[in-house]
């Protein structure tokens, strides 16, 4: 038993570091997902607020006809933009998990682990995107019922859920760098707060760019939303496009994702303080 343990140190030491940082990001996206899946009443919760908006408002906004959407009925336009939305608002507050760890220690034990710290916000951004496909099946569900046209096939499905998974861990890794920079849990919320809605009305979720006057337009082609519900509408429902083009859509949320986690690896040891 003795003569083994200075061999089994050696070979973990020559363990490709790339296999360490998958096993240290896996570590972290799991410890975080057995939290989603002990509380599946927030999930629930989160998921009333964007079926209220397809219940209500959409209803009433598609009895006006106010909005021309084409060929496309208006509870199918809104429907993608309501999904991205639901995303958009649970993991915008993601990161008030991140300053309850930090008032708990748990960021500082975290800390002084060997774990890369973008391997600890990698794992962290990739549960946050479970969580938003989590939300996205009552939606599709709440759609379906109330005769929104559906694209049911599986790859159109799978687009889907790539597009929600991408976009979720993106602006949870957004939620992580505001954590990273606040003190507070009051004043993450209010930042959180005033965030949601300009990102949501500055994109095409309720209505197309087309109607927006000049200077909303440039902040919707710049803004991250625009592209997650683009690549939602275009595999969600029957007659949806995609006015950008699923490649350019995945290259930007892709491209945003990378650069939050460069940002947040670098911003997460201020958390210990």
């Amino acid at each position: 038993m003795t003569s083994l343990g200075p061999a089994v140190r050696q070979a973990a030491s020559a363990e490709p570091a790339w296999l360490g940082f998958i096993a240290d990001t896996a570590t972290i996206a799991d410890a975080e997902l057995r939290k989603v899946f002990r509380d599946p009443v927030e999930i629930l919760t989160r998921a009333v607020q964007p079926i209220l908006w397809l219940l209500v408002f959409g209803q009433v906004l598609a009895s006006t006809r106010a909005i021309p959407t084409g060929n496309v009925p208006y509870l199918d336009f809104l429907a993608p933009g309501v999904l991205a939305q639901s995303a958009l608002f649970s993991s915008i507050f993601y990161g008030i998990a991140v300053i309850w760890e930090r008032d708990l220690g748990v960021v500082h034990k975290l800390l002084v682990s060997p774990a890369p710290r973008v391997a600890l916000v990698l794992g962290k951004s990739l549960a946050g995107g479970v969580r938003g496909l989590a939300q996205a099946v009552l939606v599709y569900l709440v759609s379906f019922l109330i005769g929104i046209h559906l694209r049911l096939d599986p790859l159109s499905i799978l687009g889907v859920a790539g597009a929600i998974f991408l976009g979720s861990a993106l602006f949870s890794t957004f939620s992580l760098v505001i954590a990273c920079l606040v003190r507070s849990r009051e004043r993450f919320m209010g930042i959180g707060q005033l965030m949601t809605m300009p990102l949501f009305f500055a994109s095409s979720a309720v209505y197309p760019i087309s109607l927006m006057p000049d200077w909303l337009k440039v902040v919707a082609t710049i803004n991250p939303l625009t592209y997650m519900v683009d690549a939602i509408r275009s595999q969600m429902v029957v007659g949806g496009t995609s006015e950008h083009g699923l490649a350019v859509d995945a290259l930007v949320m892709g491209a945003g994702l990378v650069i939050l986690l460069a940002i947040a690896g670098r911003l997460y040891p201020r958390l210990a303080q």
